[in-house]
């Protein structure tokens, strides 16, 4: 069996030394180029994620706080305020001794009843209002 080229380099004292030709660097450096391109994917990626995420929970927190401040305004405006039904007064039973008491008087006067008047057959060309 051939001795591989690190055991060959053990024996005579040499390194062994890796013959990399310019295509395996370029290679290389695609390669890591790759890596870290996707890396910086996947933490952006993350990040938007996670911003969504919080962006939800601060909508979600703010609109059910906003829920339970219109529901109190509503409940607090027709129970006190404005829309509040007015309180109607109740008759009172007994009269106050202040007051006095009534009086028969006379009869207020009469007004006189106009005259009834009926109408004619075939309207007047002087009436108010009619056509020529």
């Amino acid at each position: 069996m051939a001795p591989s080229t690190l055991e060959a380099a053990r024996e005579t004292g040499r390194e062994a030394v890796s013959v990399a030709t310019g295509n395996d660097k370029k290679a290389a450096r695609a390669a890591r180029d790759r890596a870290r391109v996707y890396e910086a994917r996947q933490r952006f990626h993350d990040g938007v994620i996670s911003r969504r995420r919080r962006d939800n929970l601060i909508a979600g927190v703010g609109g059910g706080l906003l829920l339970i401040a219109i529901v109190a305004g509503q409940t607090a405006y027709f129970t006190v305020g404005a829309g509040a039904p007015s309180p109607s007064p109740s008759p009172s039973v007994s009269p106050t001794p202040d007051a006095p008491s009534p009086s028969v008087s006379a009869p207020p006067p009469s007004t006189p009843d106009p005259a009834p008047s009926t109408p004619s057959a075939t309207p007047s060309a002087t009436a108010p209002g009619a056509a020529r």
